[in-house]
């Protein structure tokens, strides 16, 4: 799909999700577009895991509305699914199957033709630094093999929309800035990214805007250096303590 066909890659109008007495979010409204790396920010608890839930039309918000390329994620959910890849917080893999048939079983269930499917492993794999070990059983991997692998799994369809849900916990730095430059490639070629993290760093280093919310509102929009001249803070991490009140290892 041409990334000129619709306006936003992401639209979020009043989005709202209750969880009997609790409100995970809580009127949340975005726009995001096309070839836009947007990280949405926040403590544990605070609703980024629900947002990325609802536009992988695994939740239906209470009220509001989202849309991906101008598909509703409730009522269009077939083709917002055929446009999006996710890589969830938890990682759905099978352990007794090596990282490279992991994710061709997921290009299978896409649909990607046999040719493709294999070039596209073995480029992906190159990229995020997995081809010494793409052959071994995911069950005897590390937390960041885990997480190098699921990234791969959820962009094997070559989605115009990732959503990519704490892509980087347990990495090693060098395996960290593999992924930061393969998520930078995804940009460049127009993709739309919502990234979640913790790592205020990560945020910095790749994101054209971040947003922060804090128990379901979104409390802060902008770029990095919007944020960090507006709150008078000398980077992200300060940004958000000042707004949530919450030191980072106590997000996490």
């Amino acid at each position: 799909m041409s990334s000129t066909i619709t306006e936003h890659a992401i639209k979020i109008e009043n989005l709202t999700k209750r969880f009997e007495e609790v409100t995970a979010v809580d009127r949340l409204s975005l726009e995001i577009g096309w070839g836009e790396l947007f990280g949405l920010l926040g403590p544990n608890g605070a609703g980024k895991s629900t947002v990325i839930n609802i536009l992988s039309t695994l939740l239906e918000p209470s009220e509001g509305v989202a849309a991906v390329a101008d598909h509703d994620v409730v009522f269009d959910a077939d083709a917002v699914r055929e446009m999006i890849g996710v890589c969830p917080q938890e990682p759905a893999f099978y352990e007794h199957l090596t990282g490279r048939e992991n994710i061709e079983l997921f290009g299978d269930l896409h649909d990607v033709p046999r040719d493709v499917l294999k070039e596209r492993v073995e480029n992906m794999l190159e990229k995020i630094g997995m081809v010494e070990d793409a052959d071994r059983r995911a069950g005897q991997y590390s937390g960041g093999m885990i997480r190098r692998v699921s990234t791969v799994m959820a962009l094997i369809n070559d989605p115009r929309v990732a959503l990519l849900d704490e892509p980087t916990v347990a990495m090693d730095p060098v395996s960290k800035r593999a992924v930061w430059d393969f998520i930078r490639e995804l940009k460049s070629n127009g993709k739309a990214i919502i990234l979640t993290t913790h790592y205020m760093e990560e945020a910095e280093e790749l994101c054209d805007r971040v947003g922060i919310i804090d128990q379901g509102k979104l409390i802060a929009l902008g770029t990095p250096t919007e944020l960090m001249l507006q709150h008078n803070a000398e980077n992200l991490e300060e940004v958000f303590i000042k707004l949530t009140g919450k030191q980072l290892r106590e997000a996490v």
